[in-house]
């Protein structure tokens, strides 16, 4: 991709514009924010770290939307963050109407981006975005399922001391505390899960990934995450920009997929150069296929809140 438009300079923002840059993954990053200076100096501040890091890519800031002209994708991260005790559904009212807002100056300024969606509620504004724009869904997908895996995968890791980068978890469902992990799904170099771990450890990494956000956002009380997930969202960029055809979890809307319309939530799909490409549709069983529909009632809830 040449240009990559990340709207909202926090610290999501921020680090996900570093790694996109430092990694290449496009020609310019552009960092837009209401604030003036901010974007200003957070750009300049990543490309002084250009011939350290040994990157190429131009990264600009502004707080003109018009910055956001001929971006190829435009990745959301603008709005309020959540405080402890919050859930994500608690800062819908609050960041509806500055989704709403961008999304329309997304229309004017990069009509033919893909749009990428990480302010939370995730699940809820990627719908509420998709509507917007009208855009075929290919083009408009949230970033979550790609984090809560990672949360997993990461505390499978931890329990088992066996290298990361031999295990593959799955995590499905709405990005808050009815999602759902899969350890059918999970395994280390292709030996299931079961095998290194009893089923009450299990369920506790299961539930400990349900509140895997909650958890460092108790700790931190200042501050939600946001290296963990600006390196998920590069992981969709990179798998975009690269045409690699990835499966990996993400907010999709949902056609009758999973027994589901007119929602959006975390499943696996497939992502390559032109977009969220295609939906994997696994064979759930009973109590995964129950914790799902739950996962799925609380989303289509707040959805049925918007105006």
């Amino acid at each position: 991709m040449k240009k990559i438009c990340i709207i909202g300079a926090g610290r999501v923002g921020e680090s996900t514009a570093q790694i996109i840059a430092k990694e290449e993954l496009c020609r310019e990053v552009a960092l837009l924010d209401i604030t003036e200076g901010v974007p200003q100096g957070i750009a300049l501040d990543i490309q002084q770290s250009a011939s350290l890091l040994r990157f190429d890519t131009r990264v600009v800031g502004d707080t003109d939307p018009a910055v956001m002209r001929d971006a190829d994708m435009v990745i959301i991260t603008a709005g309020f963050p959540r405080k402890p005790g919050m859930s994500r559904s608690d800062v819908l009212e609050a960041n509806l109407t500055i989704i709403d807002g961008l999304v329309d100056h997304v229309l004017e300024y990069a009509p033919d981006a893909m749009l990428m969606m990480v302010t939370n509620p995730v699940d809820v504004l990627t719908w509420r975005a998709w509507q917007r724009t009208g855009w075929p869904r290919h083009r408009v997908f949230g970033q979550s399922g790609a984090l809560d895996t990672a949360r997993m995968t990461s505390f499978i890791a931890l329990e088992t001391g066996y290298s990361i980068k031999d295990i593959s978890a799955l995590v499905l469902g709405g990005h808050g505390d009815a999602m759902v992990p899969l350890p059918r799904f999970t395994d280390i170099s292709g030996i299931p899960i079961e095998h290194f771990l009893d089923d009450d450890t299990i369920e506790q990494i299961a539930e400990r990934t349900r509140q895997g956000g909650g958890e460092i956002l108790a700790l931190k009380k200042h501050s939600s995450a946001y290296d963990s997930p600006a390196a998920a969202i590069a992981s969709m960029v990179d798998a975009i920009g690269h045409n690699r055809r990835r499966i990996l979890p993400c907010v999709s809307v949902l056609q009758g997929e999973y027994g589901q319309n007119d929602i959006a939530m975390g499943v696996p799909a497939v992502l390559d150069e032109n977009g969220l490409v295609k939906i994997i549709e696994l064979k759930l069983n009973e109590r995964e296929r129950k914790d799902f529909e739950r996962s799925a009632d609380m989303v289509r809830h707040d959805i049925g809140l918007l105006p």
